[in-house]
């Protein structure tokens, strides 16, 4: 009976928390078609199955198409999805594309593959959204995810960048969403063995242990073990920027500053000897137009 409550209680946060996102940040409206890109993956199966769950409840009418790209890497078992989703009785599309020859052919042995891969995988899948006339593409990513892309960002690319909730595609025709972006990635694996999803393993990509991502996500695990909440407050971190206590000149007119007598509700707390305590709770930001008040209940 407890495991049950729990399983209860963990679906009931899991779609609070997406229904919370796509209000937040307008990500889907009356009308919308929606390609929800399934990969086989824990994150992608929760992403449709949560999606599917707040359609049945919520005030607006919009579409769900589930959409894999099979790129044909050894051994992939192409029957375990169509199955899957035949019997969830959702619409579906499979895309059947080569992907996995080519990069195996550019990228030389040793070296990591997500770069190509991701980028081979966007362009189909935005071309497979013009082709269903889908209005938003949503992807799997969680809030763990976009924290390892901030951080990744910052100790190799030297800039403060994450992956954004929602954001235009590169080719500007596209709305992307990541409707999971509250979420963290440990209620996703405990949803994926209540539902017992039907996990199809990446076999490209799945065995480079060394990856910097995963060694990332190593680090935000061993935080979160060790200094509960830090996770949280990195991720209201990034809806709680302070742009005038940055450093980039592109953002804040630092060349022009000067002392007006007005009193700044920020601040020098440069050297302050304590942090003040930061709110442990996720996606607080300033209240953006409701557009599907989804409640968990």
């Amino acid at each position: 009976m407890n495991e049950e409550l729990e399983n209860h209680k963990l679906e009931k946060r899991l779609c609070r928390e997406v229904g919370r996102a796509i209000t937040d940040y307008n990500m889907i409206g009356e009308g919308d078609r929606v390609m929800v890109c399934v990969s086989g993956g824990k994150d992608s199966y929760a992403m449709l199955d949560i999606l599917l769950k707040l359609q049945k409840r919520a005030p607006v009418n919009f579409e769900l198409i589930a959409v894999n790209l099979d790129q044909k890497q050894p051994g992939f078992p192409e029957h375990v999805l169509p199955e899957y989703l035949s019997k969830l009785g959702v619409k579906f599309h499979i895309e059947n594309q080569d992907t996995y020859s080519i990069v195996k052919r550019v990228i030389p042995e040793g070296k990591t593959l997500c770069s190509l891969c991701s980028r081979l995988r966007r362009g189909i899948l935005y071309r497979v959204a013009d082709e269903l006339g889908c209005t938003r593409i949503a992807l799997g990513h969680h809030r763990d995810d976009i924290l390892q892309t901030l951080l990744l960002n910052m100790f190799f690319g030297a800039k403060l960048k994450g992956m954004p909730p929602k954001l235009v595609s590169d080719d500007g025709r596209h709305v992307v969403i990541r409707p999971m972006a509250y979420v963290a990635e440990k209620d996703l694996t405990r949803w994926a063995e209540v539902q017992q999803f039907p996990i199809i393993p990446c076999t490209l990509c799945g065995s480079q242990e060394n990856l910097q991502r995963k060694q990332v996500g190593n680090l935000l695990r061993e935080w979160e073990a060790k200094f509960p909440g830090r996770v949280e407050n990195m991720f209201s971190a990034l809806q709680n920027v302070v742009p005038s206590h940055l450093a980039d000149r592109r953002l804040f007119p630092f060349d022009t500053l000067e002392a007006t007598g007005v009193a700044d509700p920020e601040g020098d707390k440069a050297f302050d000897t304590e942090m003040p305590s930061l709110p442990v709770e996720a996606g607080n930001p300033a209240p953006a137009r409701p557009v599907i008040p989804i409640t968990a209940d």
